[in-house]
């Protein structure tokens, strides 16, 4: 089989689907999270994964592994949640290379705000359309998809 043949029909089918309702699900996302918080979807990406770690806090290095960007582009965001006091910096005691990114209580009540909507299209747009074994499949399925990206 050629890997770099065009696509078949189902196989464009399943392609374009993907795409769209990717794209339509990000910018449905971004408003709600803007209108409901000012928040990027990157901004509430970086709050919920400080929200989860132990502490609040996590390590620069970690936390862009994390949401999955570079190192510089996590700076600025952070910068842009420093500045906005929802992100707190400080230096690591034991390494002084490292530099903990923390979520302040302004972050959480922000996090707070935004969550229910968020929750809501989540559950609208996607969980609530399919069936339980739908939503185990497509688990599976991204999650491959997820795996065989990561480690290129």
């Amino acid at each position: 089989m050629d890997e770099a043949g065009p696509l078949h029909a189902r196989e464009l089918r399943a392609w374009v689907a993907f795409l769209e309702s990717s794209h339509l699900f990000e910018h449905e996302i971004q408003r709600q999270l803007k209108r409901d918080g000012g928040l990027s979807h990157g901004d509430f990406e970086v709050l919920v994964k400080l929200r989860c770690a132990t502490g609040g806090r996590l390590r620069m290095s970690d936390l862009a592994r994390g949401v999955m960007i570079s190192k510089s582009r996590l700076t600025y965001q952070v910068t842009q949640l420093e500045r906005a006091g929802l992100v707190h910096r400080t230096a690591c005691d034991t390494d002084r290379r490292a530099v903990w990114a923390e979520l302040t209580e302004a972050g959480a009540e922000a996090l707070a705000r935004v969550r229910p909507g968020h929750r809501r299209i989540v559950r609208e747009n996607l969980i609530d359309l399919l069936t339980p074994d739908e939503l185990e499949t497509l688990g599976d399925t991204l999650g491959r998809v997820a795996e065989r990206l990561r480690t290129r």
